[in-house]
């Protein structure tokens, strides 16, 4: 195909996946995709098992690694401190007493936040600095960062090496920003997207985007994301000024994901309306699928979720054990079970594997381009 992010990433088709299991990054860009490991939660050791893997089982196609070192959260440029420490006893108290309303067992969640802590170390300078020195060990051909500018080590390597640098961008603003600080690719994600996004609609964004970017004179090449699971609507993009198209939630129903079965059966039978933007998660406002957990820290006298990292050392280990419980058959644990997902899990019907989704995204794309072009007269 005939975009430049299949010229600088060496791809055949330009359809990004984001995924945290390294088998979906290994079958997209085997199909033709790139698959674009999440590994901001992993500690480096633990990264550096990952991409061995994938080298071994990737047969050379091109992937990528995906970070999140955000611009500003709690307790940036500070040693770090005891996870369980920094966590008020109203936030504990009410995630123990949600979990004993589903019959659940709250003891060790704050042993469990001790673990957790690493994510919280990723973010930091030096912590990042430690995943991406993995990371650029490894035949990578391409590094995003999720919240933010890219730290200027992350801009340094990707040039040093020859690795593009993406980022997500949720704003016109941030956008400009983004290109200015040098980043390669624009990932412009809506506000339909899973996990962390902003408030305005992928339709009214990435236009929006292409034109500021246009009006600059830059020439950045923009992925368009947020609800996108289906080839016409990544043809959509396109035509409103999209280079390609960066998935997430899509990938999450594959035969290949390590998403929790419970869960997946919940995305499977899920609207477009069963997904909420919240804070409670991780301190920013990501999307996830609706169960009562979500329900109750939206309810009134709920508390005031934490500014990202310390909200995740309260919600992970209370949700890796519902996870873990519900796989067991544990029906409270059922009903709480939630994970990010996008509006898009509307169109998620039906599961296959990772390179089935890519070849379905190959003939719906060209379907829609067939179908606009039948719309311009001899």
């Amino acid at each position: 195909m005939q975009s430049p992010i299949c010229t600088m990433l060496g791809i055949e088709f330009p359809l990004l996946a984001f995924s945290h299991c390294r088998d979906v990054v290994v079958a997209v860009s085997k199909a033709g995709g790139m698959g674009v490991f999440g590994a901001a939660a992993l500690p480096p050791e633990r990264l550096e098992e990952e991409l061995a893997w994938i080298d071994d089982h990737i047969g050379g196609k091109p992937y990528g690694v995906d970070l999140i070192v955000p611009n500003s959260f709690a307790g940036k440029g500070e040693a770090p401190a005891s996870g369980a420490a920094a966590i008020p006893g109203t936030h504990l108290k009410f995630a123990a007493d949600l979990l004993g309303k589903f019959d659940i067992d709250a003891s060790g969640l704050e042993d469990a936040m001790e673990a957790r802590q690493s994510f919280g170390d990723n973010m930091r300078e030096d912590g990042a600095a430690r995943l991406l020195e993995v990371a650029f060990r490894h035949p990578i051909r391409l590094i995003a960062n999720a919240l933010g500018v890219p730290p200027p080590l992350m801009l340094e390597l990707g040039k040093r090496h020859g690795v593009p640098v993406a980022a997500l961008v949720g704003t016109r603003d941030h956008a400009l920003a983004q290109v200015r600080a040098g980043v390669d690719i624009l990932v412009v994600a809506g506000g339909e997207a899973g996990g962390h996004c902003g408030e305005v609609a992928t339709m009214v964004l990435v236009p929006e985007v292409a034109a500021a970017v246009e009006a600059i004179g830059a020439d950045t090449p923009i992925l368009a994301a947020g609800g996108i699971v289906t080839g016409r609507q990544m043809a959509a993009a396109m035509a409103m000024g999209a280079h390609g198209a960066w998935c997430g939630s899509v990938w999450l129903t594959t035969a290949e994901a390590e998403t929790n079965p419970v869960v997946k059966e919940k995305m499977l039978a899920a609207s477009a309306r069963d997904t909420v933007r919240s804070k409670s998660r991780t301190g920013k406002p990501s999307r996830q699928l609706r169960s009562p957990w979500t329900d109750a820290w939206e309810a009134e006298g709920a508390p005031k979720p934490l500014p990202m990292p310390l909200q995740s050392l309260v919600s992970e280990p209370a949700l890796r054990k519902v996870d873990k419980l519900s796989e067991g058959g544990h029906e409270g644990a059922k009903a709480l079970a939630t994970y990010w997902v996008g509006q898009g899990v509307g169109l998620m019907n039906e599961a296959m594997g990772a390179g089935q989704v890519v070849q379905q995204f190959k003939e719906d794309w060209i379907a829609a381009c067939e179908r606009l072009n039948g719309f311009i007269g001899e």
